[in-house]
């Protein structure tokens, strides 16, 4: 059984400031895995979605302070090198929505130049046809005649 001496030296331990903010680093690193977990449920199938490293990069930064203040090497060493992979997944995601926000653009500025406005807001409104009732050409309409008999 703990003596009083003992439960005095483990609430002065808790109540450090370095160990507040120990647990909540480990609480914001704990919350990416809550976070993934409910996206995955909400589609039904396992998914990491882009918060997931945000949250993984504040909590292992902060564990990765925590580390240093209090001078574990291993604890500095493991944080240290996740936050370069939290980045770096930072930067790769970011790169590619940045390319497909391109290659949208590109692609609406295209219409808009052969003033085909009117078939980017038809394609848009997805109801099949461009004005003057031709269909829209889609590309599973060109893999369904390419695998005909």
């Amino acid at each position: 059984m703990m003596s009083l001496v003992d439960v005095t030296t483990l609430v002065d331990k808790l109540l450090n400031p370095w160990v507040l903010f120990g647990f909540a680093a480990q609480g914001a690193f704990f919350m990416r895995f809550v976070i993934q977990w409910v996206a995955s449920e909400r589609r039904g199938r396992s998914y990491v979605p882009v918060v997931f490293w945000y949250f993984s990069l504040a909590g292992g930064m902060m564990l990765f302070t925590y580390a240093v203040q209090a001078g574990d090497p291993v604890f500095i060493l493991g944080q240290g090198l996740g936050c370069v992979i939290y980045v770096r997944n930072l930067i790769l995601i970011h790169r590619r929505q940045a390319r497909i926000r391109r290659r949208r653009r590109g692609t609406l500025e295209a219409l808009m130049d052969d003033g085909l406005e009117d078939v980017a807001s038809s394609a848009a409104e997805d109801n099949g046809t461009v004005p003057g009732g031709e269909p829209v050409k889609r590309p599973a309409d060109d893999l369904a005649a390419a695998t005909r008999p």
